[in-house]
């Protein structure tokens, strides 16, 4: 799963920003009013070793018990809000996380991250750490086999990249641990400057303004955010090696030294969330109050229930979708987008975003790699009349994309599951959308 990255920061410039994929936004940028961070990551090799294929084994005996998804009574419910930020952005679902240095009290909450199926793992702005949480430095080797000190990543998004060390803290949402966990510190006065490769992957997101939020919370489809082919292989614009004076080189990454979605390392609700938020009309709204669930089959709130499960590619989280008889087989469904982006011959564009002269009524159909299909009716409204209203939440914003990225307005009025590779559910193994 090797994962081209975070779909959560397609955030856009300015304050309506377009936010494409890779874990903030849609796939593009655009004016004031942005479009989100994000869209799918794509793994770099498949998955993370929790999620390859396990080996073939011989028949389980008719008389060997089934296997039960853990049940659990911890409180699992994280809440979430689509509201004005800061930066102004429009449709940006954000959260308040703990970060703890490991085992201990000492920690720091974290407001206005941004929640993004799109992506995996926690990332948070190095001034938003007090000098007195230290957090360790994840470890790096070099290609020579030659310990250099403090392990960096390269995260790239739909609109630029995010650059810091990799460190470990625990990490508390609602009544869940996930600790010691790798997460990345974005602007690490540690490692200073952007390896070239990284650098030029598009505009530094290394400030609040520049990011739009204080933080990016990955809680997609994979437990690692590269996987297997990280452990393999050093990869560009993944993870470095990097020594004391801030010089620093490719380098493979063991597993559990990779930035990870904190879901996947609680002690139970780990296989996957549901996001739950209210539906808005066709003018919006200024804020939206809604609910982030850990776990899938393991609570009362988090059942399937008549929920169409759409299996996504075990390699790159995507499914397909069909929109005027034509497949895009890079589809996702991501948070971390703003908008609803997809390509379109017929439909008005002003800048990053679609402005019909009036609203057009749409449908497209999902499928996902198990033959399931789902033909969810969705708007397209005129971006630049929505963003005359001065609200935030939106169902029906959206802008031009080579790929189909069903992004946040595709929430509002659902409960969207997400499963994590590999993690057993009450429909099966992930990775798989559901609605």
């Amino acid at each position: 799963m090797t994962k081209k990255r975070l779909l959560a920061l397609g955030f856009a410039v300015g304050v309506l920003v377009a936010l494409p994929g890779c874990g903030g936004g849609g796939g593009n940028s655009g004016s004031s009013d942005t479009a989100g961070n994000s869209s799918p990551t794509i793994p770099a090799s498949p998955g993370s070793g929790a999620s390859s294929p396990p080996t073939a084994s011989a028949p389980i005996p008719a008389s060997a018990p089934v296997a039960t998804i853990p049940q659990s009574t911890i409180p699992n419910v994280q809440p979430i809000v689509v509201t004005s930020t800061p930066t102004q952005t429009r449709n940006m679902l954000t959260t308040s996380v703990t970060v703890c240095a490991p085992g201990t009290s000492n920690c720091v909450t974290i407001d206005n991250v941004q929640v993004d199926t799109g992506s995996q793992g926690l990332r948070v702005l190095a001034s938003q750490l007090p000098a007195t949480l230290a957090l360790p430095i994840v470890p790096a080797t070099a290609p020579s086999g030659t310990p250099n000190g403090i392990s960096g990543e390269c995260g790239v998004f739909g609109t630029g990249y995010t650059w810091g060390t990799v460190r470990t803290a625990d990490v508390r949402m609602a009544g869940q641990l996930a600790p010691s966990l790798s997460i990345q510190v974005i602007a690490d006065p540690s490692v200073p400057t952007a390896p070239s490769d990284c650098a030029a992957s598009g505009l530094p997101m290394m400030t609040p303004t520049a990011l739009r939020v204080n933080g990016i919370l990955g809680v997609g489809l994979f437990s690692a955010d590269c996987g297997g082919g990280c452990i393999a292989a050093a990869l560009p614009r993944w993870y470095y090696a990097c020594d004391t004076t801030g010089s620093c080189v490719p380098s493979t990454q063991p597993l559990d030294q990779q930035v990870t979605n904190p879901i996947s390392r609680f002690a139970l609700d780990n296989n996957g969330i549901v996001i739950d938020l209210p539906t808005v009309g066709p003018g919006g709204a200024a804020t939206v109050y809604g609910s982030m669930i850990f776990g899938i089959g393991t609570q009362a709130n988090n059942m399937l229930g008549s929920a169409t499960v759409l299996k996504a590619n075990t390699t790159t989280g995507y499914v397909t979708t069909s929109l005027n008889g034509q497949p895009y087989s890079q589809s996702f469904i991501d948070s971390g987008s703003n908008g609803l982006f997809f390509p379109s011959t017929t439909l008005a564009r002003c800048g990053a975003w679609w402005c019909p002269a009036s609203t057009q009524s749409l449908s497209a159909t999902l499928t996902g790699v198990n033959g399931s299909t789902a033909s969810p009716d969705f708007s397209i409204a005129n971006a630049q009349t929505l963003f005359a209203t001065n609200n935030y939440a939106f169902n029906n914003l959206g802008g031009p994309s080579s790929a189909f990225d069903w992004g946040l307005p595709f929430f509002f009025g659902r409960r969207i599951y997400t499963a994590i590779e590999s993690r057993l559910t009450s429909a099966g193994n992930g990775p798989y959308y559901a609605f």
